[in-house]
């Protein structure tokens, strides 16, 4: 079977006005995790942002990549630029999205190997290299469910994860109660707590605390207070210690609870937050 190339979707005829964005890390964020939380960071920032140069002229297609891995890119969205705005480190350009291409935004997985330096090229002599590897039946939505024993997230992941009901993690944490862990990676301070079901199962726990960064815990809104939400924003990560389904009771759950607090020392406030 031959390979198929990402023309053979597209069907873009005039090749020599089209260009092509790679995005990726730049030294500070990782574009990855600005299209996880909110695509149109990507499709709108990312592609459009000018520094010293013109990446484009008004209308020139534009063809957005993102870095999934070594020579992996996702192709997020193909846009008409359609003003240029003489603006310098910021976005300079306006564009439309080319509505016939929309079905394989965030779908169409390539693989390419870029062995330049510059960000934005014409497409006309590397078409022929951008080989589909894979079409997702969805819209990437970021990583899979790795597992309740490899649960490690940030603030900002797991908002990503609740804000856009990423369906394999939802499905996983829904239902289940839990003895969880919040890290506090700025302080080196530890919070155990648990969801009971009669909290909520651990997806809505951990959804309180993405509304308002405490989730009611009388040492976690001294952090709020005190610090900010945004302090908890940059520093708080969330691990799964033990889960449990429905049916398992209450009581079990907080002795396990209490367990892990006692063997974590999180009691201790040089350590821990918890003050029960």
């Amino acid at each position: 079977m031959g390979k198929i190339m990402l023309n053979d979707l597209l069907k873009i005829e005039n090749l020599e006005n089209v260009k092509v964005k790679f995005n990726q890390f730049n030294g500070d964020t990782d574009p990855m995790e600005e299209y996880k939380h909110h695509p149109d960071i990507v499709n709108t920032n990312w592609l459009l942002w000018r520094t010293d140069v013109r990446y484009f002229k008004v209308g020139q297609t534009a063809i957005c990549f993102l870095k999934l891995g070594y020579d992996i890119w996702l192709l997020t969205t193909v846009k008409k630029i359609t003003a240029d705005l003489d603006v310098r480190n910021g976005i300079n350009y306006e564009a439309e999205v080319i509505e016939k291409h929309e079905p394989y935004f965030g779908r169409v997985i390539i693989r390419y190997h870029k062995d330049f330096q510059n960000q934005c090229r014409y497409v006309v002599d590397l078409m022929n290299e951008f080989e589909v590897i894979q079409i997702l039946p969805s819209v990437f939505e970021g990583d899979d469910f790795p597992g309740y024993d490899n649960v490690r997230l940030t603030f900002k992941q797991l908002e990503t994860i609740i804000n856009r009901h990423k369906k394999d993690w939802v499905a996983a944490l829904e239902n289940q109660k839990a003895v969880y862990l919040i890290r506090d990676l700025e302080a080196c301070k530890l919070y155990v707590g648990s969801a009971t079901g009669e909290n909520g199962m651990l997806l809505q726990r951990w959804g309180n605390y993405i509304s308002n960064g405490h989730g009611g815990n009388k040492e976690l809104i001294e952090i709020v207070n005190t610090k900010g939400f945004d302090y908890v924003k940059k520093n708080f990560q969330y691990s799964i210690l033990e889960n449990y389904n429905s049916r398992v009771d209450k009581e079990f759950i907080l002795r396990r609870e209490s367990w892990w607090k006692e063997t974590l020392g999180t009691r201790n406030s040089r350590i821990g937050y918890n003050c029960n």
